[in-house]
């Protein structure tokens, strides 16, 4: 089983994660942030992997410091858990479509933190949610999981469905390149190591 179970305490946020690679996509998540909520189970959900999530934090004061610590900790979980990535296909490309909205979403579990973002939402908040931090939750999980993840707005008007487009196609690329590959013999790599 490829499990991961992370805690991080600051004077922030508290957050307790624990996550099961070859799951069924069974999601129990609660941050406070309803919004966020959604996205995460969505997330879940389309990449398959069991989640249980519970995080606390100053979202009085503001968001930033959950969503953000919410990414790391994911990205600590998806990191434990693909181990040293013998046998997984590496990388995971996925493009979806919400209505109006398409989004790319690339990633390779290269070992080295690499972000690329090219979105530009319409609105600056989705109900109480602040559309920049979609971008800071993604930016906290490609530096802690250690991967390069590149995504790309193509095209797209309402912001809800950008954002939910990049969870759901970012879970998808990301079940790609998690997947046990029967051919993959080893690491992912002619350096012997990522």
């Amino acid at each position: 089983m490829r499990n991961a179970l992370m805690t991080r305490k600051t004077r922030e946020t508290e957050i307790s994660l624990k996550l099961n690679l070859d799951g069924s996509g069974i999601c129990a998540v609660s941050t406070g942030i309803g919004f966020f909520d959604h996205m995460l189970e969505l997330f879940s959900a389309h990449s398959l992997i069991d989640l249980e999530l519970s995080a606390s934090g100053d979202i009085s004061v503001d968001c930033h410091h959950t969503v953000e610590d919410v990414g790391i900790v994911l990205g600590q979980g998806l990191a434990e858990a693909v181990g040293d990535k013998s046998g997984i296909n590496r990388y995971g490309y996925f493009m979806l479509p919400m209505d109006e909205t398409l989004v790319t979403s690339v990633i390779d579990f290269s070992g080295r933190p690499a972000f690329v973002y090219n979105v530009n939402f319409t609105t600056e908040r989705i109900g109480d949610f602040a559309t920049e931090l979609v971008h800071e939750f993604w930016q906290g999980l490609t530096n802690s999981a250690a991967c390069a993840l590149h995504l790309q707005l193509n095209y797209g008007t309402n912001g809800h469905h950008i954002a939910e487009a990049l969870f759901k196609c970012t879970a998808r690329a990301i079940r790609t390149a998690i997947e046990k590959n029967p051919r993959q013999k080893g690491i992912p790599s002619t350096k012997g190591k990522l």
